[in-house]
């Protein structure tokens, strides 16, 4: 496993531990943010998961409050598309979320996915609970085995999330003619449904 890793996922911060109890709406339900390139695809991809009960399209990891869709595209806010997702940990465990993750993305390439380029397509795992550190890890060390170069992808605790625009929620659903939707995701989704279709039981 890459030894940039270690150093950011052991440096659990007091306010880092702290909102973390308010992302963890019960004791079934919880929280990841995730960033792998467009969150127009993330999104569609993770919300066809049983067991994931929200995702939400938006901006994580930078350092500007509040930012616009315009802001992040410079690259100058640090921020990531990322989507945050709620989960039912009785029906699906972080660790399958990971391996989704790191199967529909590639996460060895810096700030970039195919032919989106940008900090803010980075690939990114923003934690919301201590205790969801070690699956990370693991699906680090696991997902390594399946990459020839190095994993890229930045991992720390969760500090802020900021939602995007209306027009980015739910983009595929509301979208799937549009051009973007049938060159890019229509095949990621395929690809999905191929490799884990019959393990979530997808129509």
């Amino acid at each position: 496993m890459n030894k940039l890793f270690f150093p950011i996922l052991l440096a659990i911060g007091t306010s880092a531990m702290a909102q973390s109890t308010s992302n963890l709406s019960s004791s079934d339900h919880a929280t990841i943010t995730l960033g792998a390139g467009c969150f127009w695809c993330v999104e569609a991809v993770f919300e066809a998961i049983p067991g994931v009960l929200s995702g939400e399209s938006g901006y994580s990891g930078g350092h500007i409050k509040n930012p616009g869709y315009r802001e992040v595209c410079t690259g100058r806010t640090g921020h990531a598309e990322v989507v945050q997702l709620t989960y039912d940990v009785s029906k699906v465990s972080l660790a399958d979320i990971l391996e989704v993750f790191f199967a529909t993305h590639d996460p060895t390439t810096l700030n970039r996915q195919g032919a989106d380029v940008g900090t803010q397509y980075r690939s990114a795992i923003y934690w919301h609970d201590p205790s969801q550190v070690e699956d990370i890890e693991q699906a680090v060390e696991q997902a390594q085995a399946n990459w020839p170069n190095p994993i890229v992808t930045e991992v720390k605790a969760f500090e802020a999330f900021y939602p995007a625009e209306d027009y980015h929620q739910a983009y595929y659903e509301l979208n799937k003619e549009a051009p973007y939707c049938r060159a890019v995701i229509a095949p990621k989704m395929a690809k999905f449904q191929k490799e884990f279709g019959a393990r979530f039981e997808l129509d």
